[in-house]
């Protein structure tokens, strides 16, 4: 029977290809399910044969210690060097979506303030 491996939502391209790259160099028979037309089933690596997980699930976990230790290391090199994205670099990308960002922000923390004043009178 099947067994997940790997929810794929929200991960960044690059890391799916290097974890379906490093599932088929170990010879892992595995699988992919997507999110589907409207985005609503779980896109996932699923391992075909159960007593191969145990073997996968290791390569996982050491592939993403040292994933995390090689995107921790460039975001400390390009802070270092003043390449790092701010807050600013935000902005100046998309200006309108910031400001539309703030707004929704904003009445989403007025909005309930001004409930609960009113209901308090």
């Amino acid at each position: 029977m099947s067994k997940l491996l790997f929810r794929l939502r929200n991960v960044p391209d690059d890391e799916v290809e290097e974890v379906r790259a490093l599932l088929s160099e170990h010879q892992i028979d595995f699988y992919e399910t997507s999110a589907g037309n409207w985005g609503i089933s779980m896109p996932a690596l699923w391992v075909r044969d159960e007593a191969q997980y145990g073997h996968a699930r290791a390569l996982l976990d050491t592939y993403q210690a040292q994933r995390s230790e090689r995107v921790r290391e460039e975001y400390v090199r390009l802070k270092r060097e003043g390449k790092h994205k701010t807050v600013l670099d935000s902005f100046r990308e998309n200006p309108f979506a910031f400001i539309a960002y703030l707004f929704i922000v904003y009445a989403l923390l007025y909005l309930p303030y001004k409930i609960i004043t009113e209901l308090s009178r």
